[in-house]
């Protein structure tokens, strides 16, 4: 999973985004709330872990922000060292998913951090058959079925396609996805990622008529919109 993290003390700043990558996220630093708030413009992360106290405006202010300008805004830990029943009270009914005291033990940081990416994204799994509508995606093979038919599709397409199918109605940034299926890769050419949408929406058919759009967003990435939503069966009389 991809993490912004913002503490200004550094110390604490290089133990949190080692645990984090030790635990198999990506985690972007930040030690003050401005950069991370021009980043979050351009950028897509799936967890927010923030400190309260800051040189530039509080924790509590980002998590406002974070929920009046992202939609939909991604879970929000904050930890800090404000222990005060009335703070994790304001926290938590300020629009943060998780309240974590420190000091805390890493291993206990871990944890929360993974429990609440699963609560935020169940059908995130790491292995078995993930069925999104008439897909139904087959990870530990690869392999992906339209309607019980199969679609032949290269490991990167494939990886591309599930990323979108899991995030749904979610603007997803190219550095976002650049970093999901290619990793950190400076050399990789601009078009690359153009092209590869271009192929999973002609290969899946991804369009309109057949109730999705993989479209671009302006300046900063691509969405992928179930345009029909199944229909409740209607009571039986």
């Amino acid at each position: 999973m991809r993490i912004a993290a913002l503490e200004d003390d550094d110390a604490q700043r290089e133990a949190i985004a080692r645990l984090l990558v030790s635990g198999g996220h990506n985690c972007q630093c930040f030690h003050m709330a401005t950069p991370l708030i021009a980043a979050l413009r351009r950028e897509t992360f799936d967890l927010l872990v923030l400190d309260w106290n800051l040189p530039d405006m509080s924790g509590l202010d980002v998590v406002a922000w974070a929920h009046k300008n992202l939609a939909p805004c991604p879970p929000i830990l904050l930890l800090t060292s404000r222990s005060a029943e009335a703070d994790v009270v304001a926290g938590l009914n300020g629009g943060a998913d998780d309240y974590v005291v420190k000091p805390v033990q890493s291993g206990v940081l871990l944890a929360r951090v993974n429990a609440l990416l699963r609560r935020s994204y169940p059908d995130r799994t790491t292995g078995g058959v993930e069925t999104h509508g008439e897909y139904r995606f087959n990870l530990p093979a690869e392999q992906v079925t339209r309607n019980g038919e199969p679609v032949a599709l290269t490991a990167k397409e494939f990886g591309l396609a599930l990323l979108l199918f899991r995030n749904v109605h979610r603007a997803l940034s190219r550095g976002h996805i650049l970093e999901a299926i290619w990793g950190r890769n400076p050399d990789l050419p601009t078009r690359t990622l153009d092209m590869h949408i271009s192929r999973v929406r002609t290969k899946l058919e991804l369009r309109p008529q057949n109730g999705y759009r993989l479209a671009p967003v302006y300046s900063y990435g691509y969405r992928l919109e179930r345009l029909t939503e199944d229909l409740p069966e209607e009571a039986a009389e």
